[in-house]
């Protein structure tokens, strides 16, 4: 009896180990292409691990790895012209979080962000896109590696920055554009923030602001029901975010 009682623990412990190699991690790699240095934020939804600590700085050509859960979901957005003090506070000229340099909510627009909801069976899809709807400040990429399905590249190339129209910018102390914000957050009206009558799809549609946002970065979105073209999914994946990429 002694004997079976300890092949039974032993198949059990075999196959609860065995459960916990079928379980990976997504490995989120952050890369910072830009010139100078940027601060990646990163938010996590429903309870989900907070990766990175919440925020870090990254110098120009480094990058970091991220693992994430199954079933994890959040954003990454990058942070510029930041001063932080040892403690972790100070401010960020875009993306700022609060005056801290580990975030514990959402970043202020306009910013580019990169969105992830990452699949929570072997079978499951992940879904991801890159969303200009509160803005841009750098450009940004997405390239999944290794999984299966459509898995399409997604991001913004164009340096949005250099034609966004005198209406939307955001400027330094020099007058340099900083960031383009969204139409919504400069007007702050229903037809730009699908909101009252224009708040579902048949009357939220593209306006000549969300068209340059579009022109510019085809595979992102422009605005809240920018779905068709701008939503991703890949299963069993990893993914490089590139902060400022030139392919």
């Amino acid at each position: 009896m002694a004997a079976r009682q300890k092949l039974y623990v032993t198949l059990s412990a075999f196959l609860f180990i065995g459960m916990l190699s079928n379980v990976s991690a997504t490995i989120f790699t952050l890369q910072n292409s830009c010139s100078y240095t940027i601060w990646p934020g990163t938010l996590s939804g429903n309870g989900a691990a907070i990766l990175g600590d919440g925020g870090f700085a990254l110098a120009p050509g480094a990058s970091i790895q991220l693992p994430a859960p199954p079933g994890w979901s959040g954003r990454f957005w990058a942070r510029t012209g930041c001063n932080f003090d040892d403690a972790g506070n100070g401010h960020c000229a875009t993306g700022d979080c609060g005056g801290t340099l580990k975030c514990t909510g959402g970043c202020a627009p306009p910013v580019s962000l990169v969105e992830f909801t990452i699949g929570s069976g072997s079978a499951a899809k992940d879904f991801y896109d890159v969303s200009l709807v509160d803005g841009y400040n750098v450009g940004l990429g997405v390239r999944p590696s290794g999984g299966s399905g459509d898995c399409q590249y997604a991001g913004c190339l164009t340096d949005v920055n250099g034609i966004c129209p005198k209406e939307l910018q955001v400027t330094d102390g020099s007058g340099a554009v900083v960031a383009c914000k969204s139409a919504c957050a400069a007007f702050n009206t229903p037809e730009y923030c699908c909101t009252g009558d224009f708040a579902i799809p048949q009357t939220c549609t593209p306006t000549e602001y969300s068209r340059i946002f579009k022109n510019a970065c085809p595979t992102a979105y422009s605005y809240a029901y920018d779905d068709l073209s701008s939503t991703c999914t890949c299963t069993g994946s990893d993914y490089l975010i590139t902060f400022c990429p030139t392919n």
